[in-house]
């Protein structure tokens, strides 16, 4: 029986840090999907579709082996997802104790539903400090956002826009 764990995220753009957890997911784990999830609470800057592609792209381009799969789900539970692909394990990046008090209630409820336990997987310290949320700051504002983020985001945020 393989191992899926499952790495959701908004990744409204995906980060140099969910490319890390993505890598190590990878070697933990038999089978990686990463999920981009719809997320009530945010106003998106980029379509889900798009945010899908870029991060096939850096997945791609990092050259990261393993199992990895890319989709998306904005219907229903993300255990729901889980349950249907054979996932035991969420895997999600915190960076702070503000992330811990965040993620923490909701592993709770994803194990009651559905007996999905929850890995935490502390930042690579070079990358602790980035959110999606600066990101999108930053190249809002003109700044350059390479040291953040995979080339292929970095080349689709800082393109002109007609």
């Amino acid at each position: 029986m393989s191992r899926i764990a499952v790495v959701p995220g908004s990744f409204d753009p995906v980060t140099l840090g969910h490319l890390d957890v993505i890598e190590r997911a990878a070697k933990t784990f038999d089978e990686v999907h990463v999920l981009v999830v719809h997320n009530p609470g945010k106003t998106a800057l980029l379509p889900i579709a798009q945010r899908v592609s870029l991060i096939e792209q850096a997945v791609a381009d990092a050259r990261l082996v393993g199992n990895i799969r890319v989709t998306s789900w904005s219907m229903g539970l993300l255990v729901d997802y889980c349950t249907e692909v054979g996932a035991s394990v969420i895997v999600k990046g915190i960076r702070s104790q503000v992330d811990v008090a965040y993620e923490t209630p909701m592993a709770i409820v994803n194990r009651d539903l559905a007996a999905v336990e929850t890995i935490f997987m502390l930042p690579n310290p070079a990358h602790a400090h980035v959110s999606s949320s600066l990101v999108r700051q930053v190249a809002a504002l003109g700044g350059d956002v390479a040291p953040y983020v995979p080339r292929a985001v970095s080349d689709f945020l800082q393109a002109p826009r007609e």
